[in-house]
């Protein structure tokens, strides 16, 4: 079965044949990994399949959007990995949706815990069409112009992780749980409504549809190969600073997974050095192994994108205890159904 069908198999009961079963491991993962033709997951799980012959069965959806269907799955799993962002894999973790399993490479990882590991490390972003503006917006307040108006779109928080993302960095950039909620309702006048795929503004920001939208570094920097009017920025607060929230991608294995062993297996193999080493080459991402310092070009762009940006991270099992409040006054403010 080739890789790129994976996708269409979401629906197909392991169960209904053992030795298929036996054979296979189901990932649930947030989007931006198997961007591209010749993505990252793309190459590690064709290996992966040639060194165990066990093939991966891949479904992918919003951050959020898969840890609610680990949820409603939970009486009967069908995942046995699961790759999502903070603070959904907290959520996931505190939800009893991760079994315990700590990866080989735990000690050369920064931020393992019992239940999940960082798998490649990413940063929040954004973007805009670079033909139809002749610089990016340089400061938040600049995005609240009219000439944004139906220009402008971040995805979804709650729904998304880079939607949320970008709450949290309001949050951040303005100082303030309120001053950040006071702006995103501001900026609700230019938004163009809800999206619960942040990777699918991409195009429309390049087709010129949009003029900005939210992203993450990460992503970004793969797509825009076949994206050639898109440019990453990041705004600045009235003081001048640009942060960018780091948003890493998180893996864990399920709770009760119906291939747990391959589910160690396959967390194992992309957390070795092999695959980590190419993170980067392709697709666009940091390794998170401290011994690990790849030297491609497309390492050395996403670090030379970042200069200038400080980087800042929240206390994410916080973050998970007020998520659905956050999310509710985020509806609110915005009056976003």
């Amino acid at each position: 079965m080739k890789l790129s069908r994976l996708a269409l198999l979401s629906a197909v009961v392991l169960a209904s044949s053992p030795v298929w079963a036996s054979s296979v491991v189901t990932v649930y993962s947030a989007d931006g990994l198997h961007s591209g033709d010749n993505s990252w997951y793309k190459a590690e799980f064709d290996a992966f399949t040639k060194a165990t012959g066990i093939k991966v069965q891949y479904v992918e959806g919003g951050s959020g959007a898969i840890v609610e269907r680990l949820a409603k799955e939970r009486s009967n799993p069908q995942a046995d990995v699961l790759v999502t962002v903070p603070p959904f894999i907290q959520r996931a973790a505190s939800d009893n949706l991760l079994a315990e399993f700590r990866p080989d490479a735990a000690a050369q990882i920064p931020g393992v815990t019992e239940r999940y590991s960082p798998l490649v490390n990413n940063y929040i972003s954004f973007i805009y069409n670079a033909k139809l503006l002749k610089t990016a917006p340089a400061r938040w307040s600049d995005l609240l112009d009219s000439r944004y108006k139906n220009k402008l779109q971040y995805s979804t928080p709650g729904q998304a992780g880079d939607g949320t993302a970008v709450m949290l960095q309001t949050f951040h950039s303005f100082g303030s749980k309120e001053a950040g909620f006071d702006y995103l309702g501001k900026l609700q006048a230019n938004n163009v409504g809800p999206s619960a795929s942040t990777g699918k503004l991409t195009a429309l920001v390049n087709k010129g549809e949009l003029f900005v939208a939210n992203g993450d570094l990460q992503m970004n920097l793969a797509q825009m190969a076949q994206n050639p009017n898109v440019k990453v920025f990041w705004p600045a607060d009235e003081k001048g600073e640009r942060s960018a929230l780091a948003l890493p991608y998180v893996i864990g294995l399920v709770q009760n997974a119906p291939q747990n062993e391959n589910g160690k297996k396959l967390i194992n193999f992309l957390l070795d050095k092999a695959a980590q080493t190419q993170v980067s080459s392709l697709a666009w991402g940091m390794p998170v192994r401290n011994d690990v310092t790849p030297s491609d070009s497309h390492y050395q762009q996403a670090k030379s994108a970042m200069e200038g940006v400080n980087v800042w991270q929240p206390e994410w099992n916080e973050v998970a205890k007020t998520l659905s409040a956050d999310i509710a006054r985020w509806h609110q403010v915005t009056d976003s159904e």
